[in-house]
């Protein structure tokens, strides 16, 4: 008998969560064969298989908090090599010849089970089946997707067989390794057609359920026909970009059905729409109000302002764009320079990339940059991984291909964890100034704001400069007040005079 332990978990992390198992007691396992998935709050730890043999006890099921060097459960060493022949004679003396058939042998049912849903995320929301109970399922067929307060989750079949039980409603909470349903007549094979069946003239159209929350706001607003959108999505699926290519397109031969009346009540002053709507926040939204208010609760945050010329770097994208467009495939935006001009005084100023662990200060020595981006369904912060080793251009294009999988609703968990620092620009919706919340852990975040012409005094004479105001909010916890402002400077610098990049000065 040999223990299964929990492992290591690393500087700083004293527990984990069990994530899900892989085999369940008394399956026969193979040594290195990884048996449990642990989650801690900053990486995801696998626990394989000792030896040979079987799993005979599972002492921490899916769910439950353990410590370094805990009890997960027991293997029996050995066991399974010894039983496999013992077995072999007896299944062979009673199995029955199998009878020929053109359609594959089922190997009984399959747990659709909730996926890993990734570091510090416990549970999610269920959104609509795809399926109904009696529904035949090919293997890989979408089922059902799950909001997490950070990703939607695709759930796929398991096996090609029968939707035979329902263990969760849409709505359901869920957590990950709960059995959500059972496929019966499980079968890794395709599940044959029916000879009978004549072959479809047409495609079904999409219906309303099997569109997701955005597409189908997207559709009813615009009264546009599902079966006319062609989707580029997964079993062409309708994505949020199909729908909003449909509204700029000529309107189809389709005629929306007339809309019932509402009463008209005399005292009513909008007779065309509700006074009022209830309507529940996704889990999304929840997440994002909790994380800002804990912020404002747990963090010492202070903001401070400063302002920039931006005449030169204007200067500067109007006179290459169009050859660094040509050369790099990608927008020459202000983005990239305010990137690059963090990291230069993060390098300059460490506390601002630092965080607090408890009574620890962990200071940074990469640079993780988050990018705010506003969304259909809220506010998300890709992470452009090792900013400091990227080219302008490449952060360009990082930035690029994150914010449209941010409004595709496409990122993954891994791209939304672990930033150091955070830039978040309301002045693309004209925003003058304001005082944005700490992404925590994190302990600063810039905000930028709208440009806009002002006159300013200049060598004694007054002229007109395009400016834009910068506010830094950071957590006095961590940062002084003279670091705070030292670094919100040393980014104003570098923005008014670009060359400093390129000299890393």
């Amino acid at each position: 008998m040999a223990d299964i332990l929990t492992p290591a978990l690393g500087e700083s992390v004293s527990e984990a969560t069990v994530a899900r198992w892989t085999k369940k007691p008394g399956d026969a396992v193979r040594k290195d064969e990884l048996l449990v998935e642990l989650e801690t709050d900053k990486v995801s730890l696998e626990v394989a298989a000792s030896a040979d043999g079987v799993l005979s006890e599972i002492s921490a099921p899916t769910g439950a908090t353990v410590a370094a060097g805990q009890k997960l459960g027991a293997l029996t060493v050995g066991a399974a090599a010894a039983a496999s022949p013992a077995l072999a004679p007896a299944a062979a003396a009673t199995a029955p010849a199998p009878a020929p058939s053109p359609a594959p042998s089922a190997t009984g049912s399959a747990d659709v089970v909730t996926p890993a849903m990734g570091e510090s995320v416990t549970e999610g929301t269920l959104g609509v089946w795809k399926k109904a109970v009696g529904d035949r399922v090919a293997k890989d067929d979408l089922l059902v997707e799950i909001e997490t307060d950070k990703v939607a989750l695709e759930v796929t079949a398991p096996s090609s067989g029968v939707f035979a039980e329902m263990l969760a409603p849409s709505g359901a909470s869920v957590k990950p390794g709960q059995v959500l349903a059972r496929i019966s007549g499980a079968t890794d094979a395709p599940t044959p057609m029916a000879a009978a069946a004549p072959a479809p003239v047409a495609a079904a159209a999409p219906s309303q359920a099997a569109l997701s929350p955005a597409v189908a706001r997207i559709v009813a607003e615009n009264n546009l026909n599902p079966a006319a959108i062609a989707g580029t999505g997964r079993d062409g699926r309708i994505l949020k970009g199909d729908a909003l290519a449909a509204t700029a397109a000529p309107a189809p031969s389709y005629i929306p059905p007339a809309p019932t009346p509402l009463p008209m009540v005399a005292s009513a002053p909008r007779p065309d729409q509700p006074r009022e709507e209830r309507v529940r926040m996704t889990r999304l939204r929840q997440t994002i109000a909790r994380r800002l208010k804990d912020a404002q609760n747990s963090a010492a945050m202070l903001t401070t302002f400063n302002e920039v010329d931006m005449s030169t770097v204007m200067a500067l994208r109007a006179t290459y764009k169009d050859a660094f467009e040509k050369r790099h495939g990608v927008k020459l935006g202000f983005m990239g320079f305010f990137v690059k001009a963090c990291i230069a005084a993060l390098k300059e100023v460490p506390a601002v990339n630092a965080e607090i662990d408890g009574q620890d200060l962990i200071y940074k020595n990469h640079y993780d940059i988050g990018v705010a981006v506003g969304t259909e369904k809220g506010l998300v912060v890709p992470v452009v991984r090792d900013a400091d080793q990227l080219s302008l251009a490449g952060v360009e294009k990082t930035i690029g291909a994150l914010g449209k999988q941010a409004r595709d609703g496409s990122l993954s968990l891994d791209q939304l964890q672990g930033g150091t620092f955070t830039i978040s620009n309301g002045g693309v919706y004209g925003s003058l100034m304001s005082t944005p919340i700490l992404n925590a852990p994190q302990s600063g975040i810039l905000g930028m704001h709208k440009i806009q012409d002002r006159p300013m005094a200049v060598g004694g004479q007054v002229v007109i400069r395009p400016m834009m105001y910068l506010a830094l909010s950071y957590d006095h916890r961590v940062i002084d007040g003279k670091e705070a402002v030292t670094f919100l400077v040393s980014v104003k610098d570098h923005i008014e005079d670009p060359q400093r990049l390129i000299m890393d000065l």
